[in-house]
């Protein structure tokens, strides 16, 4: 069986190790120059800082296995079981679940799964078809990792289940904002913001990262994220000044502003991933609550699908 699965972020991956592990062949086709997707992890000023999820949790029995691994590797640590929320009516506290982080920044992670796959970056894909074939060529089974909107583009009109389920999905955009200040004059690993109109998030990288680096990153609402779609570095002034004024911050030594079309998914679909008669599949996070766990658990019960067609 030879399986090509399009788009290198976590669900892909998940998608391709489990494939690859039963003895499928298998073929990764990201389009960006490293692997990761929304697991992102940009370097500025000689430091690299999660610009993309802000952390994971873990409740599935799998998923637990494979960070009891990354754990004992080095490459995953328990963050906080404790976040800040911040509404209209003042400040108050969340517990609970643990959250993780990992001092590589999170793309190491999907590094890590990776590692001995064919991956092929900056391979971007034109046209998936009935047959199926991708880009004209033919492969038993077509794995599409990517959100809907993205997988529309690539797919044939006469696809019409996958096309339908990839319809299906609703997502709104976020910028990210990496902001580095003279020295660390808060204490806490995050906030949930509530009521803002600029504001979704803000973490604490330097306490996620464990070098306590007076870096903080910022998530924005999907309104404000839909007036800078041409430049983000447009928004840096915004969104600095909102994190100043809920924290009360001196000016930030450095600023970096990332936008990320299809950041959230909407509402979540109950299937953890779609697998159709023309043996195309689509993964990722939409399909289920937008978390890290859900894109792994989708890839992985994909394969498993697949696996069932051999």
């Amino acid at each position: 069986m030879r399986v090509v699965v399009v788009g290198a972020g976590i669900a892909g991956v998940a998608c391709a190790r489990a494939l690859a592990d039963s003895g499928v062949v298998v073929r990764v086709l990201e389009r960006g120059r490293v692997v990761g997707g929304r697991m992102a992890t940009r370097r500025y000023d000689g430091r690299r800082a999660d610009i993309g999820a802000g952390y994971f949790t873990v409740s599935d029995a799998r998923f637990a296995a494979v960070v009891a691994r990354w754990r004992d590797a080095g490459l995953a640590r328990e963050w906080t079981d404790t976040l800040t929320v911040h509404s209209p009516s003042g400040w108050s506290t969340t517990a609970e679940p643990m959250r993780w982080a990992a001092p590589g920044g999170l793309r190491s992670l999907v590094v890590d799964l990776a590692r001995g796959l064919d991956v092929r970056v900056e391979s971007e894909v034109e046209w998936v078809e009935p047959g199926p074939r991708v880009d004209g060529a033919r492969t038993d089974a077509v794995v599409l990792a990517m959100p809907g909107p993205q997988a529309l583009r690539v797919l044939d009109p006469r696809s019409r289940a996958v096309r339908a389920a990839a319809e299906g999905q609703g997502w709104q955009p976020s910028l990210v904002a990496t902001l580095r200040f003279p020295k660390r004059t808060w204490d806490f690993p995050g906030v949930f913001v509530n009521g803002n109109p600029v504001l979704r998030a803000i973490f604490d990288d330097g306490s996620r990262r464990g070098d306590n680096a007076p870096v903080l990153v910022a998530h924005t609402v999907a309104a404000f994220a839909e007036g800078f779609v041409a430049d983000p570095t447009d928004a840096a002034d915004d969104i600095e000044a909102a994190v100043r004024e809920l924290i009360d911050l001196p000016p930030a030594t450095s600023r970096a502003v990332h936008r990320w079309t299809y950041a959230i998914p909407g509402t979540p679909n109950p299937a953890p991933f779609f697998f159709g008669e023309e043996m195309i599949g689509i993964a990722g996070d939409a399909w289920g609550l937008p978390r890290v766990e859900t894109a792994w658990l989708s890839g992985t019960l994909l394969a498993e699908a697949l696996l069932t067609q051999v």
